[in-house]
C-alpha cells in the first residue's frame, strides 16, 4: 500500500512539472546578436567572460533555453552546495551538480563552481553542539569529495573557495542559534596579524591539493565602497600567498540597488579592480544584481539599464589589464533571488528587458 501511494505521488509530480513546461511560454529572441557571439568574437582570448546563473532545474525550460542561447559561461546557483550536496552527515547527492557535466559540454560552457566554505552550509553543520574537531572532520570531507569529483572536468575553470567570510570589516564568526552563521570559524584563528581564521587556510590548503585545474576565487559579498572589508580580504589574500596558497582572483557579489553607478562608485570599483590586477588577480563579479524596489516603470527600467551596463564596462576598460568576468545570478524575473524587487534582464514572460539592450550595446561598442 505504501509503495502504490509512492509511486501515484511521483507520478502526480510528473505530471504537474510536464503540464508546468508545457504552459510555458516560448523565449521571444532578442534583436541584434546574442551576447556569448559578441564576446566569443571579441574577446577570443578569453580575457572577458560574461555569465548567468541558474539551477539544473532549469533544463529544457525556458529559463535554461535563455542561459543557453546568451551565455557562454555560467554558475549553478546552488547546486554544488553542501547543503545539496552533503544535507545530512549520511547522504551525499550528487545528481544536480552532475548534471552540469553534461550541460556544459554539450552547449559549449564554461562553468564557476560555487560550492565555497561559508555561511551556506548544511543545516546540520550549524549545530551548536559541535566540536570543533566534528566540524573540521566535516568541512574536510565535503570539500575533499567536492573538489577531487570536478578537478579536470570538461570546461569547469573556477572554483568559490570561501566566500562571505567579512561583515563590516570584521570577520564573520559564528552566531550561536541563528541561520545566517558561520560554524567553521569555531575552527580556531591562527596568530597572525588579523587572526585569519583557521578554516580558510584549510579552504585554500584543500583547494590547492585537490583541485589543480581550478583557478581559486575569493569570494566576498559587501559593496565595493566597504573599503574597510575589503582591506581585510587584501591582507588575507597576501597571507595566503605567503603561506605559499593559491588565490586566483577576487570575486565580488554586486547585488545594488537601482542607481548604484553614481561616479563615487564606479570609482570604487576601478580601484578595487586596479589593485586585483597589479596583483596578478582576476576579477569576477560573480553575483550581479540591480535591484528595482520602488515599482516597474519605464523610469526604473532605464535606470537598470543604466546601472548594469556601467558596471559591465568598467570591466571591459579593465579588460586591457587583466581578466575579468561578470556573471548576472538574475536571468529573469519569475526565478530572481527577491522575486518583487525585478532583477533579472528578461521579465515574467522572458522578453529582454532594457538592461539586456544596454549591456548588448555596451558589449558591441567595446574594443576587441
Amino acid at each position: 500500500m505504501k509503495r502504490t501511494a509512492t509511486i501515484v505521488s511521483s507520478i502526480i509530480v510528473l505530471a504537474t512539472a510536464l503540464l508546468t513546461m508545457a504552459q510555458e511560454p516560448e523565449p521571444p529572441v532578442p534583436t541584434g546578436r546574442r551576447l556569448r557571439e559578441i564576446v566569443a568574437e571579441k574577446f577570443p582570448d578569453g580575457r572577458v567572460l560574461i555569465g548567468g546563473t541558474t539551477g539544473s532545474w532549469s533544463f529544457g525550460r525556458p529559463t535554461g533555453t535563455v542561459m543557453d542561447r546568451e551565455f557562454g559561461y555560467v554558475t549553478p546557483e546552488n547546486d554544488f552546495k553542501q547543503s545539496v550536496v552533503h544535507p545530512d552527515p549520511d547522504t551525499w547527492r550528487w545528481a544536480r551538480a552532475d548534471a552540469w557535466v553534461r550541460h556544459v559540454a554539450g552547449n559549449g560552457q564554461v562553468l564557476r563552481i560555487h560550492g565555497p566554505i561559508s555561511p551556506q552550509c548544511s543545516r546540520w553543520a550549524k549545530n551548536d553542539a559541535r566540536t570543533p574537531a566534528e566540524l573540521e572532520k566535516l568541512m574536510r570531507e565535503f570539500a575533499t569529495a567536492l573538489y577531487q569529483r570536478y578537478n579536470g572536468k570538461g570546461g569547469f575553470f573556477a572554483l568559490d573557495v570561501v566566500n562571505e567570510t567579512v561583515v563590516n570589516g570584521k570577520w564573520h564568526t559564528d552566531k550561536k542559534g541563528t541561520p545566517w552563521e558561520v560554524p567553521w570559524f569555531r575552527l580556531g584563528q591562527d596568530s597572525d596579524e588579523n587572526r585569519t581564521p583557521l578554516y580558510i587556510k584549510m579552504a585554500f590548503e584543500m583547494a590547492k591539493k585537490h583541485a589543480p585545474d581550478f583557478k581559486l576565487i575569493f569570494n566576498h559579498h559587501e559593496d565595493a565602497s566597504k573599503e574597510n572589508s575589503w582591506d581585510l580580504i587584501k591582507k588575507t589574500i597576501r597571507y595566503l600567498r605567503e603561506g605559499d596558497l593559491r588565490v586566483d582572483g577576487i570575486g565580488w557579489q554586486a547585488h545594488v540597488d537601482n542607481g548604484w553607478a553614481t561616479p563615487a562608485n564606479i570609482e570604487k570599483l576601478r580601484a578595487l579592480i586596479d589593485w586585483a590586477h597589479a596583483h596578478d588577480l582576476e576579477f569576477h563579479v560573480t553575483e550581479a544584481s540591480v535591484w528595482i524596489k520602488d515599482g516597474v516603470t519605464p523610469e526604473s527600467l532605464e535606470l537598470q539599464a543604466q546601472t548594469y551596463s556601467a558596471i559591465v564596462a568598467v570591466l571591459l576598460e579593465k579588460s586591457e589589464s587583466g581578466k575579468v568576468a561578470w556573471n548576472t545570478w538574475h536571468i529573469d524575473d519569475p526565478h530572481s533571488w527577491h522575486r518583487q524587487w525585478h532583477g533579472g534582464l528578461f521579465d515574467a514572460r522572458y522578453a529582454p528587458k532594457p538592461a539586456y539592450y544596454a549591456i548588448q550595446k555596451t558589449l558591441e561598442e567595446a574594443k576587441p
